[in-house]
């Protein structure tokens, strides 16, 4: 079993990889941009560490009380989506039994929310206050929930990636973007630019729900195919100069319109926890 502060380690670790990571369009070290920092995300990560492994909470509660401390520090959402995807990964861990799987604890987890789990959620979303986030027909986060988390999440996952792990099991990150990420691992030697290439494979993969609240799909097929072009030129070298110039430019282009892919960052980091908490699960 892992230790609280062993999985908060591990979840920093993940958002700093993921910060490491040249993730153009979106904020890094190498580049920020929409009014936020790198040090925004890094004292978000420090300050919600330790809500959402305190073992003592409730999937709704550390949701709630890791946006609130990272409200507190960072004066703006900067990791919204990040804590709704690892929540239930590190409520994961505090439930496995002996005989389980990560997978299959993670599956316990998302099969069993609660209305209480909904009701902090919905405090947190409210409180983060992400633009085009938190309505649907059927609930609103500025309103008493009515159903469980799973159940709220299931009315927004058409529209919505992160809302649509807790429907289908995480699947997009257990399936198909750890599994990528493995792969690169055994080709790069820091955890880094794993990162930027399963980035790359996700943009090109899957429409970013960030990137469509705010402009529809105007841009949803473009982004696509600049991550496309970039992995079918550079999935084969190791040449960090072309490499990084390449991502300079989609970067500036990118945020040159707007276009800003925070669900593929945020899921980036919940694909980087999973693989890290998998590597320690077993040692």
């Amino acid at each position: 079993m892992l230790t609280p502060q062993r999985l908060s380690e591990l979840y920093r670790q993940a958002c700093e990889i993921e910060l490491q990571a040249f993730k153009p369009g979106n904020v890094s070290i190498y580049s920020e941009g929409h009014g936020m920092t790198v040090r925004d995300f890094r004292i978000s990560a420090e300050a919600s560490a330790q809500p959402l492994c305190n073992p003592a909470y409730s999937l709704g509660e550390k949701i709630f009380y890791a946006v609130k401390a990272t409200r507190e520090v960072a004066g703006c959402n900067t990791n919204l989506g990040i804590i709704l995807l690892c929540a239930p990964l590190i409520e994961a861990v505090f439930c496995m039994k002996a005989e389980a799987t990560f997978r299959h604890a993670l599956i316990h987890v998302l099969e069993s929310t609660t209305i209480s789990d909904a009701d902090w959620a919905f405090k947190a979303i409210a409180l983060a206050a992400p633009g085009g986030l938190g309505k649907s027909g059927e609930q609103d986060v500025h309103q008493t929930p009515t159903v469980t988390l799973t159940q709220a999440m299931s009315f927004a996952s058409g529209w919505d990636r992160i809302a649509l792990q807790y429907i289908n099991n995480y699947k997009d990150i257990f399936d198909f973007a750890v599994l990528r990420y493995n792969v690169w691992l055994s080709q790069w030697k820091d955890q880094n630019w794993p990162a930027v290439f399963v980035y790359a494979e996700l943009l090109s993969r899957f429409p970013d729900s960030h990137i469509e609240r705010k402009h529809g799909k105007k841009y949803t097929e473009h982004v696509a195919l600049r991550m496309q072009q970039f992995l079918n030129e550079f999935s084969h070298t190791a040449n960090l100069t072309l490499i990084k110039q390449r991502l300079y430019n989609l970067d500036a282009e990118f945020k040159s319109i707007g276009v800003n892919p925070g669900t593929t960052a945020d899921m980036t980091v919940a694909t980087v926890l999973s693989a890290l908490i998998e590597e320690q699960l077993l040692q």
